[in-house]
């Protein structure tokens, strides 16, 4: 199982749409997936679920599970004032230590409406990543300006769609 993260609560986020997207890409490699959205986060969770409340509020431990079940993550990550949105932190925050992401593999996708295409917040987030022991995949697609290279439902430019066949390969032989 790979659980797909759409790393921002924005509800109907664009992130939400490629996350969906790259579900469909792993599918039509037979490969099991479900996606988390952030957007589905109890409102409270970070003064319910957090620190001293870790594994007490049973919505936000519905998101634990999920990723209980997986061994491999994709990460949908926007970038938001030059890194990740600081909801995706708390999530990561909210996570049991070290066990969620230790020795567990994922993959990034950075989607941004500038020409950076989330460089800097997929940097922010290795470092995150290999912090916590989870190995992370070295193909990183950047995906700028997404507004002109995504109509809600494809990826139109040809280099993002081949990028993202490529890391799907890639994570399914990770």
């Amino acid at each position: 199982m790979i659980t797909i993260i759409s790393g921002t609560n924005r509800q109907n986020s664009v992130s939400a749409k490629v996350a969906h997207l790259y579900q469909s890409l792993l599918t039509q490699h037979q490969v099991e997936s479900n996606i988390i959205d952030l957007a589905d986060l109890p409102n409270d969770f970070v003064y319910t679920a957090l620190y001293d409340n870790n594994g007490k509020n049973p919505e936000f431990n519905k998101f634990l599970e999920q990723l209980r079940s997986s061994e491999k993550y994709v990460f949908i990550i926007p970038e938001y004032n030059g890194s990740f949105p600081g909801v995706l932190k708390a999530f990561i925050d909210g996570m049991e230590y070290p066990n969620s992401f230790q020795n567990k593999k994922c993959a990034l996708v950075g989607i941004s409406s500038g020409m950076q295409g989330a460089g800097l917040a997929l940097s922010h987030m290795t470092d995150i990543f290999n912090y916590l022991g989870m190995n992370v995949l070295a193909l990183k697609p950047k995906l700028a300006r997404i507004e002109k290279n995504f109509d809600g439902e494809e990826v139109t430019d040809k280099l993002y769609s081949q990028l993202l066949e490529e890391q799907v390969k890639k994570l399914l032989d990770f």
